[in-house]
């Protein structure tokens, strides 16, 4: 594990290439969390109405994406953050949060970002799974894990903040 980043030396990760969410470029920065609200190596969930966003803090500095799962959209916040890796609790996906992109692919398998299929996981040993054919094994082999969206962050006055799209609740 590399150094861990304290409150004070809060810095936002810069943002993978390509991988900004849509509607967030010419946004004013919102208030999302303080830093007292969150610790070195932590993550919280925050919501502005059907909007959840993950805050993860990880020795890299503090990065805002959705709290949802790339595969199925289950809360990464629900996870385990290590390092600047985020586990999803639902079927063991990891993304590393420096690049986006999937570390360890849900043990359900299915087609990565670019459509390339990976076969559901089984023990080491063990014979490889046959092909789905049941409607919900299908389904599964059909998602595509898509690479994580992150929002533009700074950190003014101990304030995490972040540019949000336009929400339901904003004034026109």
């Amino acid at each position: 594990m590399g150094p861990m980043v304290t409150k004070s030396g809060a810095t936002a990760m810069p943002i993978p290439h390509g991988l900004l969410a849509p509607g967030t470029h010419d946004r004013p920065y919102r208030r999302v969390i303080t830093l007292d609200e969150l610790s070195p190596g932590t993550m919280r969930r925050v919501s502005f109405g059907e909007l959840d966003l993950l805050v993860a803090f990880s020795e890299q500095g503090i990065c805002v994406i959705d709290d949802r799962c790339p595969h199925m959209a289950a809360p990464l916040s629900l996870g385990a953050l290590e390092d600047c890796m985020v586990a999803c609790p639902l079927h063991s996906g990891r993304f590393d949060l420096r690049t986006g992109g999937v570390v360890q692919f849900p043990t359900t398998g299915g087609l990565d970002a670019d459509g390339g299929y990976h076969p559901p996981w089984t023990p080491p040993g063990a014979p490889p799974k046959p092909a789905p054919t049941d409607l919900k094994a299908r389904a599964r082999a059909a998602t595509r894990i898509r690479r994580l969206r992150y929002y533009p962050v700074r950190i003014r006055e101990g304030v995490v903040e972040a540019r949000l799209p336009a929400l339901d609740h904003d004034p026109p």
